[in-house]
């Protein structure tokens, strides 16, 4: 079909963006999907400075690279979460540390900065996190109310109303990554996101598969329900390893440990049915990239980022057209 394949920069952020962009040329990619992060790209020098974004396109330009979409997640997930406990530190300024609301107000400013930058970078969709007031409630005990998952709801519509009014204004789409301890992480808490911000026009999803194959959610299931709300594709595969000893639950076991009831894989390599994704992706008109999100602690990361780069371009194929059997009719 001709769709970009690109690669989200986050598990790259180690590296500065010129030598990502050596690899990626080298590795076959069409573009980049930039970090918010790392020297990557700075939401605010961006939405302040057209310099910075034309010299961002220029270095993507020198190795034949684009850019379809920033990914501001470190940011998004301080906005909705309700401590902002030590883990998520590292996800704002290091003055801010150990500052819940502080950080929660930067990753606010940091969301609004992205739809500027966005815009000045000549690219229309912002994906993200939004964190979750109530993602620690997901199993019922001790008890909980309808009102305390409504809560949470109105929570999130209330901390990101205002967000997606000034994206719509811009003419940019936030794109929430569907995923466990965010506000939506499966199609019945995608709908009542959605429900939320009254079906804001700036809000949809980026669509994820490996979030879903693992908890049991079809991702074709999930495409049919938001025809219209996917705006970016990450191709990202998982494989549940359940032994009869370890947890859907990952049972505090890290990634990458062989003992996990599931883990990410490199796409190909894991469970999702990525050809009835895009027979469901060509069948909903998506024409955007094919963004691959690498992450496989089993897999040298650069042989998996350049195999990675085959196997999307390989299973992008269009639709036919026409009935098979109409050439009977000649």
């Amino acid at each position: 079909m001709g769709r970009k394949v690109t690669i989200f920069t986050g598990q790259w952020a180690d590296l500065t963006l010129e030598d990502v962009c050596k690899k990626m040329q080298k590795f076959g990619y069409d573009g980049l999907e930039l970090a918010c992060w790392g020297d990557h790209f700075n939401v605010f020098e961006a939405a302040k400075s057209k310099k910075y974004c034309s010299e961002k396109i220029a270095l993507l330009k020198k190795y034949k690279l684009g850019c379809w979409a920033i990914s501001n997640h470190l940011a998004g997930q301080l906005i909705c979460d309700p401590n902002n406990d030590g883990r998520s530190d590292g996800f704002a300024p290091a003055e801010l540390k150990g500052k819940g609301e502080e950080q929660r107000k930067w990753g606010v400013k940091s969301m609004l900065a992205a739809a500027k930058a966005a815009k000045n970078m000549g690219i229309t969709v912002v994906n993200g996190f939004t964190g979750s007031s109530i993602w620690h409630l997901f199993y019922s005990f001790p008890p909980v109310g309808p009102k305390d998952v409504d809560n949470g709801f109105k929570y999130f519509a209330k901390m990101f109303k205002p967000i997606l009014d000034e994206y719509q204004k811009l003419g940019i789409k936030f794109a929430l990554e569907v995923h466990p301890t965010e506000i939506a992480y499966d199609i019945y808490t995608a709908k009542r996101a959605l429900e939320a911000v009254n079906n804001h026009p700036a809000f949809g999803f980026n669509f994820d598969p490996s979030h879903l194959v693992w908890q049991g959610v079809d991702p074709v299931k999930f495409i049919r329900a938001f025809p219209d709300r996917i705006f970016h594709c990450h191709v990202k595969d998982a494989a549940v390893t359940l032994d009869g000893e370890s947890s859907i639950l990952s049972s505090h076991i890290n990634f990458g440990d062989f003992r996990r009831g599931w883990d990410f894989r490199s796409p190909g390599h894991g469970d999702v049915d990525f050809e009835a994704i895009v027979r469901e992706l060509n069948r909903i008109g998506y024409t955007g990239p094919l963004s691959v999100e690498w992450e496989d602690c089993g897999m040298n990361r650069e042989f998996g980022a350049a195999d990675a780069a085959k196997f999307t371009r390989s299973l992008d194929f269009s639709s036919s057209g026409q009935q098979f059997d109409s050439v009977f009719n000649k």
